[in-house]
């Protein structure tokens, strides 16, 4: 699986942005999907997963009520809406693919779960 992310960039605090991960080369409903991030001088972190047909939909707390993941099988884009961006958002996000397995629910935090990563874009939020 191929993994293309899309959609950083610099906003306001306060200020939206939508990142966009395109799938290619493996059935994409066949994978579950997550996005991570990593800041400078800081670990991976997990942000957001989603279940292979979107169904279920996991956050971390830090994100929980500002991010929303969403996917759309048909093409093969997963999305992570961010609102209320605030300045320790600020990272390399990257998104991932994984095919879950029967305890996606109790793993999906786990970067072993996922076997493909994308590239990563920048967001960055100013103060």
């Amino acid at each position: 699986v191929q993994l293309q992310a899309s959609g950083g960039g610099l906003v306001q605090a306060g200020g939206s942005l939508r990142l966009s991960c395109v799938a290619s080369g493996a059935t994409f409903s066949n994978y579950a999907m997550a996005w991570f991030r990593q800041a400078p001088g800081k670990e991976r972190e997990f942000v957001a997963a989603i279940s292979w047909v979107g169904s279920s939909t996991y956050y971390a707390d830090s994100v929980k009520g500002r991010f929303t993941i969403s996917r759309e099988n048909a093409k093969n884009t997963v999305y992570l809406q961010m609102n209320s961006l605030k300045p320790e958002d600020t990272a390399v996000y990257y998104c991932a693919a994984g095919r879950g397995g029967r305890d996606f629910s109790g793993s999906y935090r786990r970067e072993t779960v996922y076997g493909f990563w994308g590239q990563g874009t920048q967001v960055t939020v100013s103060s």
